[in-house]
């Protein structure tokens, strides 16, 4: 074996019944929930026009501007998978553009989050299908490896499990351990439901807002007639 090249061919995914129920929130909700320790970075912006990413995670670890195991990983994918790829967010090359984007629609891949950069940004735009990536250039990429598909990454500090959930929306991408996710979604749940109520106060004026003035006074804020 080939140092850096490992090919992990399966792993236990998380159910589609909480891929959907986790569909309906929004992910800064979620990352509250989980005590704003697992956001996948600012960086990862939505390549997208519109529309939320939500589904199992294939992971995949490139070397940066390289993208065999990217092609490999498309290939591979079962319909409702997200593709994440670790390339250490390096945007000298792009990991895909138009033509890979087409392949992985056709094979029903939800969405991409990608630690890297994409071209044929247009396409993206039109196609608007869920994809985060760190940038934009025209610069192609290499296709000669290394890299590994099906085992742990790490996107700036948060460790990605294969089959765990990503979710994404215009404000970002989170993962959310599949193990812990019927937790998470009850927490998640629970403060979106909380957040609505207020939503609905503050638009009829009725939202309480005395806990602005409690918690300055509790920080020994000095009121200055």
């Amino acid at each position: 074996m080939t140092y850096g090249f490992r090919v992990r061919l399966n792993w236990d995914r998380i159910e589609s019944a909480q891929v959907e129920a986790f569909r309906s929130l929004p992910v800064a909700n979620v990352s509250d929930s989980m005590s704003r320790i697992c956001a996948l970075g600012a960086g990862l912006r939505p390549m997208h026009r519109s529309g939320n990413l939500a589904g199992p995670a294939l992971t995949v670890r490139s070397r940066p501007g390289d993208n065999l195991m990217l092609h490999k990983a498309i290939d591979m994918a079962q319909p409702g998978d997200v593709i994440v790829i670790d390339a250490a967010g390096e945007t000298t090359n792009s990991l895909m553009g138009e033509l890979m984007l087409a392949h992985a629609i056709r094979r029903g891949v939800a969405g991409f989050v990608m630690n890297g950069a994409i071209r044929d940004a247009e396409a993206f735009l039109e196609r608007n299908v869920p994809v985060f990536a760190c940038g934009v250039t025209h610069r192609g990429p290499y296709r000669t490896g290394p890299g590994e598909i099906g085992l742990p990454i790490a996107i700036n500090g948060t460790v990605i499990e294969p089959g765990d959930l990503i979710l994404g929306d215009l404000d970002g991408v989170v993962c959310v351990p599949r193990a812990d996710a019927a937790g998470i979604f009850k927490a998640a749940a629970k403060k979106h439901e909380a957040e609505t109520k207020q939503m609905a106060e503050t638009e009829a004026g009725t939202v309480n807002r005395e806990w602005v003035d409690k918690a300055l006074r509790d920080a020994g804020c000095e009121f200055i007639a």
